[in-house]
């Protein structure tokens, strides 16, 4: 135990005490800290002009259907994002000479056609062209019909009835309802996912430097190869609690710090989060990074050079992107049978398990099947890989194939 705990403490201090760790941090920590600021960079740009991102678009009544009821749109132009100059008066190519100027992005013009009333929508280049905006024409057809319906003289009763809102409701088939932030369940996700592949990585890395410059040899002559290889997943994957959950503080203090509580509620909704699922979090990190950690010391112990690591490392790498995506994009509907079977995969369940219950779709059975499997996994490969590393650690020869790996496995159980 003394021994693992020493290659555990050697593996952590070479790795954060790396120009390279440290500038890394700095980089991401100064890249959060922006992020965190583009809502504020925007209203420093935007200072006190109120139209700054809006489209300016001039609306032009030439037969005056609306008889002057269009200047209320002027105040509603910031409700969807415009900034409307209604014109009377004024030739059609004026108009179209301010657009070209740049003095107007757009306009609209409103005439009586033969069948009912023409709506014209003029921009600068059809290139350029962005949607018709829908929300706008709705508006017009809207305040037009009002119009109309006063000059009838319609009894406010009446006119109640024929503008009844409607109200929307969704509701599912499924007996298990889904609750949760499908985009703070993303960025957790993501974040999940960084924590564990990055640092399982650095244990290959690790491996093979030491490998290279024959350090291995000192350390196979004075603790076992079990111990080797447990020690350095250990060093490692504390390097990566902390520094994970020091990324996690620093984007709450940062949300806390820049951003308003209703934006913050809006884009992190962290409402389903409780301790049982923080706990269930902290659990599937380890047993991930074990899993992903344990495969890439494997393949770190097969070659020779270091330039040799991606290429020995691609397979792992494409196993842990297909567990990544496989809970990634089930996410989308988390009650489909696919999610149901990345929830237990080995590959997928650290990705995927941990937003399940967020969600509230996991069962008590299911979680203990997930964690059963993901133990299992990692013992079957904790055993071949501490096997093959004690016999492929002193390899400086070519790098080894799959078969040569098989074919040392036996011999090792001989």
């Amino acid at each position: 135990m003394r021994d693992l705990w020493l290659v555990a403490k050697y593996t952590f201090q070479d790795l954060v005490k790396r120009k390279s760790f440290i500038i890394s941090n700095i980089i991401i920590f100064l890249i959060m800290i922006i992020a965190f600021n583009v809502p504020n960079i925007i209203n420093k740009i935007q200072g006190d002009d109120e139209s700054f991102g809006k489209n300016r678009l001039a609306i032009i009544d030439e037969d005056n259907i609306y008889e002057g009821s269009l200047k209320q749109l002027e105040e509603l132009g910031d409700d969807i994002g415009y900034e409307i100059e209604i014109v009377e008066n004024t030739a059609l190519e004026e108009v179209k000479e301010k657009i070209n100027q740049e003095e107007l992005d757009e306009a609209i013009r409103i005439t009586k056609g033969e069948n009912g009333i023409h709506i014209e929508y003029i921009v600068k280049s059809m290139s350029m062209m962005s949607e018709v905006p829908q929300d706008l024409i709705t508006i017009l057809q809207d305040t037009y019909k009002n119009l109309q319906i006063s000059k009838l003289q319609i009894t406010p009763q009446q006119l109640s009835i024929i503008n009844m809102p409607f109200e929307m409701e969704v509701s599912q088939t499924e007996e298990k309802e889904v609750g949760g932030n499908i985009l703070a369940m993303m960025l957790l996700s993501l974040v999940l996912f960084y924590a564990i592949y990055f640092y399982a990585y650095q244990v290959s890395t690790s491996i093979t430097i030491e490998k290279t410059s024959k350090i291995i040899e000192t350390l196979v002559t004075s603790t076992s190869p079990r111990t080797i290889v447990l020690g350095k997943t250990l060093g490692i994957g504390i390097a990566g609690i902390m520094q994970t959950v020091a990324l996690v503080v620093v984007a709450i203090i940062c949300a806390n710090a820049f951003l308003t509580p209703e934006m913050v509620s809006m884009v992190l909704d962290m409402s389903n989060i409780t301790w049982t699922l923080a706990v269930l979090t902290i659990v599937y990190y380890i047993l991930g990074y074990s899993l992903f950690a344990l495969l890439y010391a494997l393949t770190g112990s097969t070659v020779a050079k270091p330039e040799d690591i991606q290429s020995a490392n691609g397979p792992v790498a494409i196993l842990a992107v297909i567990g990544f995506y496989l809970s990634y994009f089930t996410m989308m509907n988390p009650t489909s049978t696919l999610n149901s079977f990345a929830a237990i995969f080995p590959i997928s369940s650290p990705f995927c398990m941990p937003f399940r219950v967020m969600m509230g779709i996991a069962t008590p059975s299911e979680i203990a099947i997930s964690l059963v499997i993901l133990i299992i996994t990692i013992a079957i490969i904790a055993k071949v890989s501490i096997k093959i590393y004690s016999s492929a650690i002193l390899n400086y020869g070519s790098r080894m194939s799959l078969k040569d790996m098989v074919k040392m496995y036996k011999n090792k159980n001989d």
